[in-house]
């Protein structure tokens, strides 16, 4: 009895299954990505962070199959220091949140934010801000409200329950570009509403090469004479233009 092309077949059909084993491995729950980014101008809610200046950017994201998600995302700032209220250079963003979808293509979001600002101040509103947001998503539509829970908000001594209201849309376009459009509204509670605004944003994306997009912003607060820099006495908001190239690993 000639046993070796049996050991081979049974060789075979075990090294088959391990292969198929290999396959059918279950993916990990867990995912972290990362991405880096360089803007000529670094705008929120509609006003520059940097007086007009560069600005590099990049941070981490982790999330988990169940839905929950924590990361962390940095970048140079100048508003701080312009402003005379410390000694401050860098913004740092830590958030964590929750995210399930109720029904298909709908996603809630739940979570919070921390806006800390690394520094010294020495009589004066620290600008370090608290957030609490909720976010809804249905396909390529969010609207996101957040609300301030810190007593203070940005340099801006009790303004708890300031709140923030937003809209954003994601359009796929040919060519592999892609359509941003934005608009929301800084609310402040009714003793600070002379510095209630709107802001606007419309922006174009493609993947220049694989895991890099270059993108073109325009922004437009409309606060101009509300909020304007102490160093030079032009508008943080008003009408900006803001070209990023952003890496993603």
């Amino acid at each position: 009895m000639n046993l070796k092309p049996l050991l081979l077949v049974g060789t075979l059909s075990t090294m088959g299954n391990l292969a198929h084993a290999e396959d059918t491995k279950p993916a990990s729950p867990h995912t972290l990505t990362g991405n880096f980014s360089l803007t000529t101008d670094y705008t929120f809610r509609g006003l520059t962070q940097n007086d007009g200046k560069p600005a590099l950017q990049g941070g981490y994201d982790y999330a988990h199959s169940c839905g929950f998600y924590a990361g962390f995302w940095g970048s140079n700032v100048s508003w701080v220091e312009d402003g005379g209220v410390g000694s401050n250079s860098l913004e740092t963003d830590f958030y964590l949140g929750y995210k399930f979808s109720p029904v298909k293509d709908v996603t809630v979001d739940i979570g919070a934010v921390e806006y800390y600002y690394p520094g010294t101040y020495e009589g004066s509103v620290k600008p370090h801000t608290t957030e609490a947001y909720l976010g809804l998503s249905y396909k390529w539509v969010t609207l996101k409200y957040s609300h301030a829970i810190s007593n203070d908000w940005f340099a801006f001594e009790d303004f708890k329950n300031t709140k923030y209201y937003e809209c954003n849309a994601s359009l796929p376009l040919p060519q592999g570009l892609t359509l941003g459009l934005h608009a929301g509204r800084q609310d402040f509670a009714s003793e600070h509403n002379d510095l209630d605004y709107n802001d606007y944003k419309v922006a174009l994306t493609k993947e220049i090469v694989p895991t890099f997009t270059l993108g073109l912003a325009y922004t437009y607060a409309s606060n101009k004479d509300s909020y304007v820099s102490v160093v030079d006495g032009d508008s943080l908001g008003g009408s900006r233009v803001a070209l990023t190239l952003t890496k993603a690993f």
